[in-house]
């Protein structure tokens, strides 16, 4: 007899925002399991950041709950925040660490064991920036500090991966590099939430999306289920956005 995996990330009915009387999200209800990369779409506006903001704990909801792995922040934080890892839109680090201390902090967070640097030299390597491991991210392009909050993110290998706007400011080959190691820890059985505007390769990538707009979620599932509900036969994702996003502004 088989039985129905409980779903890494786990979003019900939250209501929120930054002020209680006037949420920005309404009513969300949605899931990232085990093996999958779902993305998380929609206009600027629409509700993505704020809510990743909620899933981070770094807004409380009004109302509803976030569980990852049927456990709440408000229940058991530290194990809660022990299960995810954060890649930001806009990278963030210590300005007086270099880059390999930035590594061994996020060892030290994530409690890894010593074969953690093994891991480091590979991801260093895959990006190359090996020539940059004692170098201050201060003097590091745009490109360079994503590379390193990815570097980060994937040093540890928790259950759910949220990841805000990943391609911009990497180039080609450092964006699919970052696709492949996506697509490993997948398989390995992370769940991954991705924001992204670039909808032409979150097509490519992603097994699920869920659309925002204006803080309420108008589509999700697949891509053949996000054609089946707007009956836009062999739509492309863009094709879907921009007639569903359109329709509902004029409404």
């Amino acid at each position: 007899m088989s039985t129905v995996q409980e779903p890494i990330l786990k979003i019900e009915h939250l209501v929120g925002g930054y002020l209680k009387r006037k949420p920005v999200l309404h009513d969300l209800n949605f899931e990232v399991h085990s093996n999958e990369i779902v993305g998380l779409i929609g206009l600027n506006g629409a509700g993505k950041s704020t809510t990743i903001k909620h899933i981070l704990g770094l807004l409380e909801p009004v109302e509803g709950s976030i569980r990852i792995h049927g456990v709440s922040r408000q229940e058991k934080r530290e194990l809660y925040q022990s299960k995810l890892t954060y890649i930001p839109e806009s990278p963030i680090f210590y300005e007086q660490l270099t880059l390999w201390e930035h590594l061994n902090l996020t060892a030290m967070a994530y409690d890894l064991k010593e074969n953690w640097t093994d891991t480091a030299d590979v991801l260093l390597k895959e990006f190359r920036m090996e020539k940059m491991k004692h170098w201050l991210p201060e003097t590091f392009s745009k490109g360079m500090k994503q590379k390193l909050m990815i570097i980060c993110a994937f040093l540890a290998r928790p259950s759910l991966y949220v990841i805000d706007e990943p391609f911009l400011g990497l180039d080609p080959r450092a964006i699919q590099s970052l696709l492949t190691l996506m697509d490993a820890r997948k398989e390995e059985g992370s769940g991954i939430l991705v924001s992204t505007h670039i909808l032409a390769t979150a097509e490519r990538f992603c097994n699920r999306f869920v659309l925002l707009h204006e803080g309420r979620i108008l589509l999700q599932g697949t891509l053949r289920q996000l054609q089946q509900q707007t009956k836009l036969e062999n739509a492309t994702l863009d094709e879907i956005f921009m007639k569903v996003t359109e329709v509902t502004h004029h409404e």
